[in-house]
């Protein structure tokens, strides 16, 4: 029989996890020993408004089971509130192994009803608040050799939705800022992946069906989320579709595309199919890898 997964001495900071999937996975990971830092500003679903009673309820939970946990009430959305969250760690256990970053608000518009102020606090709570909580994190876990970072991002994001342009651009973004944690973290042990979870929560309730809301509890998500934050875990740079049972690889693909040196537009025109043909698709796993394709295509075109 394999042994449970365990996190006995390993410091989480969740961001967000006054309620929803936060908590869930505050409490997984508690119960399975690590020592947790639960985040929450304690507003409402766009963002306004502040309840410092959100975190402590759930370090209430942690502790009435048996697991450690303090409460931050700091708000991701500044560099000052990511610093002072990782603080509390460094203050309250002395160390952090794992950041999730979870927190987050929607406010959304179609895009031709788009204020800067609508997309401005979204993209400063979801893209640049995981850049304010992950970097003072960052600089430890590279010190001490070791480190787990997840970051919640949206099929919103990656395959769009209606109404919201500022909610997807930043979820893609968190994207883009795991594949370079990965490649940067790769020599410390510092594993980053993201998740794109389907589960109901306050930020969905009025989107899911009824029928829909029971199989899409939240705790469904933390699995994953607990699986991606274990030290024997060695994926880095993926990103997870997550939700009622259901987990999946989502990848970005590159085409072997259309190659012909000093290609004019009437021949893109007439060459489309080849352009978008995903027969023999290659997934690069950095700008390397991807731009070795770019070389190896253009050379071909230039031998022939």
């Amino acid at each position: 029989m394999s042994q449970d997964l365990g996190f006995d001495g390993k410091v989480a900071v969740i961001t967000g996890a006054g309620g929803g999937l936060g908590r869930q996975h505050a409490l997984m990971l508690a119960g399975r020993g690590a020592l947790i830092v639960v985040n929450d500003l304690g507003g409402a679903v766009d963002g306004s408004g502040s309840d410092e009673t959100a975190a402590e309820k759930v370090v209430a939970e942690i502790t009435a089971a048996g697991g450690e946990a303090v409460a931050d009430a700091n708000s991701v959305a500044t560099a000052e509130g990511g610093e002072a969250i990782i603080q509390t760690a460094i203050d309250a256990f002395g160390k952090v192994d794992i950041v999730i970053n979870n927190a987050g608000i929607l406010r959304d518009k179609s895009f031709h009803n788009m204020t800067p102020d609508l997309s401005d606090a979204v993209i400063d709570v979801h893209l640049r608040g995981a850049f304010y909580v992950t970097r003072p994190a960052w600089v430890r876990m590279r010190e001490q050799g070791y480190g787990r970072v997840v970051s919640t991002a949206s099929a919103a994001g990656i395959f769009g939705n209606f109404g919201q342009a500022n909610y997807g651009a930043a979820k893609l973004g968190l994207v883009g800022l795991t594949r370079v944690l990965a490649v940067e973290g790769a020599k410390y042990n510092i594993k980053a992946n993201a998740i794109a979870p389907l589960a109901a929560t306050r930020m969905t309730e009025d989107i899911l069906p009824d029928e829909m809301k029971v199989a899409l509890a939240p705790q469904a998500v933390s699995p994953l989320v607990t699986w991606l934050c274990h030290e024997d875990c060695e994926s880095t740079g993926r990103l997870y579709a997550v939700g009622g049972g259901r987990v999946a690889e989502v990848f970005l693909g590159e085409t072997q595309g259309y190659t012909k040196l000093g290609h004019n537009a009437e021949d893109l025109r007439d060459n489309w199919d080849t352009v978008t043909d995903r027969d023999g698709y290659v997934v690069p796993a950095n700008i390397a890898e991807e731009t070795g394709l770019f070389i190896q295509k253009l050379s071909e075109a230039a031998g022939s």
